[in-house]
């Protein structure tokens, strides 16, 4: 499967935003992870539709709206309306027939699905749903903060995941050209990569490496 590079704003400098985002854009991006947090799920507070539309706004880039909040579907229909192309709901914040719900509406509009699930979650928890996902999104750190250490235990769920799910697995957290290789070879195919690209001096060369690690 065709490795796929989503930096996440989390990492950029907001007070030049747009232009964090067209270096990354030029650098060779697939698209961009847009991490939504409201200090409740998370212990941390960062964005919501504004951003995502003025982002929209800025890019051609598909955006992965990956929303760390407490009762997404209350949401979902306000980032699709600032331009997400992709929305990512946690399995621990969601019931399955609410997800199958809005894996319908979502269909409807264009927009893919995404199901994530934490560190401490067992892919047994997610197994029930997959049917509704379009792609899988495993946490390879504890979700709230951007610069974490990558948590190996993630490795043998991608495994997992990979040998019953066929679309793409995403794995966001710790991504770097050594981390991006453990995961590639377990079976992921896009990596979410904050501080690794947005950090780098040269984010084309960041890209080409995390993209070719495996």
């Amino acid at each position: 499967m065709k490795i796929k590079i989503a930096p996440s704003i989390l990492s950029a400098d907001f007070s030049c935003l747009g232009e964090e985002i067209k270096k990354v854009e030029k650098a060779g991006a697939d698209m961009l992870h847009i991490d939504v947090m409201d200090g409740h799920f998370v212990p941390n507070i960062t964005i919501g539709p504004i951003v995502v539309k003025c982002i929209r706004k800025c890019t051609k880039l598909p955006l992965d709206v990956h929303l760390m909040i407490e009762n997404p579907q209350k949401y979902i229909d306000t980032f699709i309306d600032a331009g997400s192309d992709m929305i990512t709901v946690h399995i621990e914040t969601i019931s399955g027939l609410r997800l199958g719900i809005q894996k319908r509406k979502l269909k409807s509009k264009g927009v893919e699905l995404g199901v994530s699930f934490n560190p401490a979650t067992p892919v047994a928890r997610i197994k029930p749903v997959l049917k509704y996902a379009d792609f899988i999104l495993v946490m390879s750190v504890n979700p709230g903060f951007g610069g974490q250490s990558f948590i190996p235990a993630a490795i043998p769920k991608i495994k997992e995941l990979r040998a019953i799910f066929k679309g793409d697995i995403s794995v966001d957290g710790g991504i770097n050209e050594l981390t991006a290789q453990s995961v590639v070879r377990a079976g992921a195919n896009v990596l979410a990569a904050g501080s690794y690209v947005f950090g780098a001096k040269d984010k084309r060369k960041a890209i080409e490496r995390i993209r070719n690690a495996g």
